[in-house]
């Protein structure tokens, strides 16, 4: 066992300045990390057809954030967040693993605000079985949805309105309305669930373009 130690001893001596510097230069990297995906934005991809035809499947987009820090996200902005739904915990590691996006495994959407504080919004349908969103009681023009007409129904038991939104809260549906897990089911975001706004699709490259509304 001595010897063991002695090895190690040894060994440490002879490389502690390569030692040295390559733990500097980890822990740099990890620092820029997190100071990038904060402060700056962050790259994700599109796992599911939620948002066609905007984003498709396969998708990688670049989420800004540093908006967030003197404004609040507008009507048409394509937001990342945690649904209400999801439990973050807050211990040490999951903090880090969210700061950095290593091993996160929280779960984000991504949507697109159609209710602001303070609206009042009602989605229905007409004799024709096309669905329209009313805003203050009238219809919100969408010429970037899947179709008005491929809509899931609305029930009892999802959120379609006629209500009020209330202070700091956003009504968030996907572009795809007939296959789309939104508001319309688990119900009105908290504004402090916004991760960052969608701003740029990168790749593929015959697909890119800048997002807005």
């Amino acid at each position: 066992m001595n010897d063991i130690k002695e090895k190690v001893k040894n060994y440490y001596e002879k490389h502690k300045a390569g030692i040295k510097e390559t733990v500097e230069t980890v822990v740099f990297v990890i620092v820029m990390v997190i100071i990038i995906r904060f402060f700056v934005g962050e790259i994700r991809w599109i796992p599911s057809g939620s948002m066609r035809p905007t984003l498709i499947e396969g998708d990688r987009i670049f989420v800004e954030r540093f908006s967030r820090f003197y404004k609040t996200p507008e009507r048409g902005d394509i937001m990342v967040f945690y649904p209400p739904f999801e439990q973050l915990k807050n211990t040490p590691l999951r903090i880090f693993a969210r700061l950095t996006g290593f091993f996160c495994k929280d779960i984000a959407y991504i949507k697109r605000v159609v209710g602001m504080p303070g609206d009042k919004f009602e989605i229905k349908p007409d004799e024709n079985g096309k669905y329209t969103v009313y805003i203050n009681d009238k219809p919100l023009n969408e010429p970037y949805i899947k179709s008005p007409y491929d809509y899931q129904p609305c029930t009892e038991a999802m959120m379609c309105g006629p209500a009020v939104i209330p202070p700091k809260h956003y009504l968030m549906l996907g572009d795809n309305r007939g296959n789309s897990q939104d508001g319309r089911y688990w119900g009105l975001l908290p504004e402090d669930r916004f991760i960052g706004k969608a701003v740029f699709l990168f790749w593929p490259l015959p697909r890119i373009k800048t997002l807005t509304h």
